[in-house]
């Protein structure tokens, strides 16, 4: 069961809007929350609870704590937990947007160039959805509650974040070989931070493996960074979405949730909703 996006028009009398949001605003809501929340959490473990953030198992110097570190402390797991709750809502009505959009221009290619372009979409739709639910867990589930599952739940949100990001430019290039140069900012903005990611997240491999293996001192401070600017990439490569859709808002209707543009609100109003294979 996939949300697909039918754009037939509905007729004026049909389209009564009951709650209209800026799906701009709503994404940058949605960015702007973990962010806060990280930087909150960053601030205030270092003043008030420095041995408890900078603690390590091989006990080495330390100066930069981990996210789990400042995230896994009272009160600012709560502030945490809090922020994540708020922004699940926004992640997966963007990941059903972006299902509904590239659905809709997979239908306007060859009928033999469908089946493929709409297996490679659903595979973008699923990790994004596997992402979502792995950085819940990731929140929900502590290192300091239960350090070996939040390991496990870490490395599957790292490994659907970076094939997710990796999957999605290559459909765009795919499906929109000639881009607008607004489209192509877009997309080599998600190609960059793709490539930041990529060699973070090697370097956050290498620094741990020397934090774990061999108890260098401030290999975990290094690894701990590393984890800072996946985090931040990841956070900015969701925000890409305000280029994607500048002017689009989502409304609530008789008929279900829709976007609409504003420069056609009445002509341009595609319901996402559910269709049985």
């Amino acid at each position: 069961m996939l949300p697909v996006e039918n754009q037939v028009p509905p007729s004026p009398s049909r389209t009564v809007a009951l709650l209209s949001v800026s799906f701009k605003r709503l994404c940058t809501g949605a960015v702007l929350l973990p962010l806060v929340g990280l930087l909150t959490c960053f601030i205030t473990a270092n003043i008030f609870q420095p041995d408890d953030i900078h603690e390590t198992h091989c006990r080495v110097y330390n100066i930069i704590p981990s996210i789990s570190a400042i995230t896994g402390v009272s009160p600012q797991r709560y502030l945490w937990r809090i922020c994540v709750a708020f922004h699940i809502g926004p992640r997966v009505l963007i990941a059903f947007v972006y299902y509904a959009h590239y659905h809709s221009i997979i239908m306007q290619r060859p009928q033999s160039e469908r089946h493929q372009l709409t297996k490679h979409l659903r595979f973008c739709f699923w990790l994004s959805m596997i992402e979502i639910g792995t950085l819940c867990g990731c929140t929900y589930v502590s290192n300091r509650e239960n350090y070996p599952l939040h390991e496990k739940i870490f490395i599957g949100f790292m490994i659907s974040s970076l094939t997710y990001m990796l999957a999605l430019v290559r459909l765009i290039r795919a499906l929109q070989p000639d881009m607008t140069p607004k489209e192509f900012n877009s997309y080599q903005i998600k190609k960059g931070l793709f490539a930041v990611s990529i060699v973070s997240t090697i370097g956050l491999i290498v620094f741990f493996l020397k934090h774990r293996l061999l108890c260098h001192d401030m290999a975990f401070s290094w690894f701990a960074f590393c984890e800072y600017v996946v985090a931040s990439c990841n956070m900015a490569y969701h925000f890409t979405v305000i280029l994607d859709f500048p002017t689009e808002h989502v409304m609530v209707g008789k008929n279900g949730l829709m976007l609409s543009s504003d420069s056609n609100a009445e002509e341009e109003l595609p319901t996402i909703h559910q269709k049985k294979d």
